[in-house]
């Protein structure tokens, strides 16, 4: 097994999807998407302490979230039952990610403890191998991973490593949680046209279009706390919602002038300032 720690502590950064395109439906059901992700250095953060007798446990607790059900326990076991790994885990998580805002908190808890676990069980999984894991947990686990701001197309699985101009976010949490298959299951395919021959943009092409979010429509019409806060944010600069909600932002090419909108946030929204990164904390994190 090599040697082995007995204690980590590893971020889990948030990603944007700075755009979002909805290009096809498969015949599962699973809708095909063309998207930017952009990593952001606002983070949760996970601590990891060796256990020899197979146990995993979340330590923390966290409102809503049975262990069984959570990413991270769920992402130790899976990693356990691929390598037939007998060493155990307690993971303590500070969440400071809203669950459901589509900034992928949950995603990234797992992908977190994959690369961690990786490396505290001594286990020596590729980076590729761990993706293949993530998968299983959920599309957007690998690009964590994965470590680089991406280009992704499938169901968000297929990536490119794509290279994103330094920037700063106002990032706000209405506060809702935002139900993904809710949302899709209202999405209008007619008016999308999707169909299952979608022409894919190209990376090189990019952006052929504004960018937007094709969701964002749908959204806003079944919560409406999520158009009054992308409104509010509209009256600065041109502001978009994340994944699939319910988090919005905008994008400002210093600090300063994200600082300054902020400042004048309503005393009843709540939101960060976010700098946007060149990679993931992890990416040269030695995995093996």
């Amino acid at each position: 097994m090599g040697n082995i720690t007995n204690t980590l502590s590893f971020p889990a950064p948030a990603k944007l999807n700075l755009f979002l395109h909805v290009v096809g439906r498969r015949k599962d059901g699973y809708h095909l998407l063309q998207t930017l992700f952009r990593f952001i250095d606002f983070s949760d953060m996970l601590h990891f302490t060796l256990c020899r007798n197979g146990e995993v446990r979340r330590i923390s607790a966290l409102d809503g979230v049975p262990q069984e059900q959570d990413l991270c326990v769920r992402a130790a076991r899976l990693l356990q039952k691929e390598c037939g790994c007998r060493l155990g885990v307690d993971i303590t998580l500070e969440k400071r990610i809203p669950m459901g805002g589509g900034l992928g908190g949950g995603s990234s808890d797992a992908a977190t403890t994959l690369i961690a676990l990786n490396k505290l069980w001594g286990l020596g999984l590729s980076r590729e191998r761990l993706m293949e894991i993530g998968l299983s947990l959920g599309a957007d686990v690998p690009v964590f991973v994965f470590g680089e701001n991406a280009y992704a197309e499938g169901i968000g699985e297929q990536l490119q490593a794509c290279e994103v101009p330094d920037a700063w976010y106002v990032v706000l949490f209405p506060p809702v949680q935002v139900a993904t298959a809710k949302v899709f299951a209202h999405l209008d395919i007619a008016n999308l046209e999707l169909t299952q021959e979608a022409i894919s943009l190209r990376i090189r092409g990019l952006p052929l279009r504004l960018p937007h979010n094709d969701l964002q429509s749908v959204v806003c019409s079944l919560y409406p706390e999520v158009a009054r806060h992308l409104a509010w944010l509209e009256q600065f600069v041109q502001a978009r919602m994340s994944g699939s909600g319910a988090c919005v932002f905008a994008e400002f090419v210093i600090e300063a002038e994200a600082q300054a909108v902020m400042e004048q946030l309503p005393s009843d929204m709540r939101g960060v300032v976010a700098r946007g990164l060149p990679q993931h904390p992890l990416r040269d994190f030695t995995v093996k």
